[in-house]
């Protein structure tokens, strides 16, 4: 470990309210110019005084060579949890090495970032993560070094796990909600393109396409979903997303405002600019990749900024659907200014400039659909009355077809919230069913053998009690099931236990950090618990006693779930051979 004077800035400490914390504010930095530098080059340069810090706690530097290196520390002082995730917050840095040393002198490695396949994350997640281990009482000390052709934004944060969870909950519905929209106004307007062929409505759908396929990318879902073992296509989908985007504008642009019977020079100009787009589309797959991104990043401004000054042109000479796209564009031209504004390191990175290209982009969309059906009832006035006055009940259709399909979008969001919910639990009991219990024991397993750590099963039947129903009939029998899944959930609880109905009269639960002894404990509690709390159904109370099967999985093996399942299993039917009203384990 190296001595504390050498560190220029307060170790990071956890505490017990710690959730999620940026490290941009405990970290140094050194610009490695030659990307040659190893870990231990680094530590040399740390210890001389070469790290600084990150001016005005903002990682962003723009496009730079060779490599960065970051320096922290993290202190877990009274923090109940050892496992957090640190995350990289931006999607397109091409390898990302995490170095986390610990006071015993052990150092951990880990890569990530799109030059690597994405399956080899810690976490199925859009942004580089890891996981990294800070048990109570100790001090890691964190080298975290990145090299990227794509611009220089390491925005760090460190979360626990449940937080992780809720942010990324929230991120990917807020994600899943603007490409909603786009695909309603998509589908929207292609059917009015199909009925009325106007090809302002088809480059109206290549511009939401291939903007739509920009922000994917950026986002990092391009990766996720669509390329994941693909750095070539993690790479060269930037700049060909982005010139396919600005092809689409201009077109779409000369179009709508008929730039060839309105401004013939500015109709020049946009042809000019869409033949140089196409040009950098086909360079773009063979110049490298740190050659053409800052040129195809750089030339949003002028292009988006040709569009204000044909609008304008356009808009003084009496074209009256030129205000609506005016305003559209404007909105736009904002979001992705200050997005792009970040790639050069010219606006800081926080919510409203990171999301801002989303927030204009989206209500650009909707402008131009709106402006769409104005431009085509304008062109119909022009001829006869009664055009004119199709053009209003079209405006107000788009109006209210707009607000019908946001109305639609968060019903159908509302519906799907609840159809996953439901779809994840037992209708009688209200524990997890076996469906989704599977699908989190893998998670968990997952989990375990990454960590090394234990995890056991209870396979937990209620006796003979075929007898309930038999005498009471199948209604008490179902007071009784409820009654003791309410049981074993209190009692399995504090263990931080994934509990579901496996069937029947049969339970199941996983206790993640477990040994066989441990969980063996827990399930006599379980048993002893179960035994102290008879059901009460009317005037019934009706002893219940259960037996249990415990089984340590072997983290080590390879083996399946069902294989998991199977031994559980088997250590319930010794349970029941020998008697019933026990736990006994294989």
């Amino acid at each position: 470990m190296l001595a504390a004077n050498a560190f220029a800035r307060t170790p990071l400490q956890l505490a017990a309210s710690t959730a999620q914390v940026s490290l941009a504010p405990y970290t140094t930095f050194h610009h490695d110019e030659t990307g040659k530098d190893d870990l231990a080059a680094a530590r040399a340069r740390l210890a001389g005084g070469g790290f600084q810090r990150i001016p005005g706690d903002n990682p962003s530097f723009g496009f730079q060579d060779g490599a960065y290196w970051f320096h922290l520390q993290v202190s877990n002082r009274d923090s109940p949890e050892d496992k957090w995730l640190l995350t990289q917050e931006y999607a397109l840095s091409d390898r990302i090495d995490l170095y986390a040393t610990y006071p015993d002198g052990r150092v951990v490695h880990a890569s990530g970032g799109d030059h690597l396949p994405f399956d080899q994350r810690n976490i199925r997640y859009r942004h580089p993560n890891f996981w990294l281990s800070v048990p109570q009482g100790t001090t890691v000390d964190l080298m975290v070094r990145v090299q990227s052709e794509s611009s220089m934004q390491v925005p760090l944060r460190l979360y626990a796990p449940a937080a992780f969870i809720e942010q990324s909950r929230d991120a990917q519905f807020a994600i899943g909600l603007y490409y909603g929209i786009l695909l309603a106004l998509f589908i929207y307007n292609l059917v009015l393109w199909l009925t009325l062929r106007d090809p302002g409505y088809f480059w109206y759908l290549f511009h939401i396409s291939a903007f739509g396929l920009v922000l994917f990318t950026l986002n990092g879902l391009g990766f996720e979903y669509l390329w994941p073992r693909s750095a070539w296509l993690a790479d060269h989908m930037v700049p060909l997303s982005i010139c396919l985007a600005l092809i689409g504008m201009q077109q779409f642009a000369r179009i709508f405002l008929e730039l060839k019977q309105r401004w013939r020079f500015g109709d020049r100009v946009a042809l000019a600019i869409i033949a140089f787009f196409v040009l950098l589309g086909i360079a773009a797959t063979q110049l490298p990749y740190r050659s053409v991104v800052p040129l195809a990043s750089a030339a949003v401004f002028p292009c988006i900024g040709w569009i204000l000054v044909e609008t304008i042109v356009v808009l003084r000479r009496g074209y009256k659907p030129a205000k609506l796209f005016l305003l559209a564009w404007f909105l736009f031209l904002l979001g992705t200014g200050m997005f792009a504004a970040i790639a050069f390191n010219l606006l800081p990175k926080n919510f409203v400039t990171e999301y801002g290209v989303q927030i204009g982009s989206a209500l650009e969309m909707l402008l131009l659909s709106i402006a769409l059906g104005y431009r085509y009832a304008a062109l119909r006035n022009e001829n006869e009355r009664i055009v004119r006055e199709a053009r209003d009940q079209l405006e107000h259709k788009v109006e209210q077809r707009t607000s019908e399909l946001r109305n639609a979008l968060g019903q159908l969001e509302d519906a799907h919230h609840r159809l996953s919910e439901f779809s994840r639990h037992d209708g009688l009991t209200d524990l997890y069913n076996r469906t989704h219990f599977r699908e989190a024991f893998e998670h968990l397993l997952s989990e375990a053998r990454n960590s090394r750590h234990p995890i056991s099963l209870l396979m937990i039947d209620l006796d003979h009690f075929k007898k309930i129903n038999d005498s009471y009939g199948h209604l008490v029998g179902d007071d009784c099931l409820r009654c003791t899944s309410n049981t074993m959930a209190e009692a399995l609880a504090p263990h931080g236990a994934l509990l579901a109905r496996f069937g029947g009269e049969e339970f199941i639960a996983a206790l993640p950090g477990m040994d066989l002894a441990q969980a063996s404990a827990v399930a006599e509690e379980l048993r002893q618990s179960l035994n102290r709390r008879p059901c009460v159904s009317g005037e019934l109370v009706i002893p219940v006693s259960a037996s249990i099967g415990v089984h340590s999985v072997d983290v080590a093996a390879k083996n399946s779930v069902e294989s998991a399942l199977q031994v559980a299993d088997q250590a319930l039917y010794a349970a029941k051979a020998e008697g019933r009203d026990c736990v006994r384990t294989l």
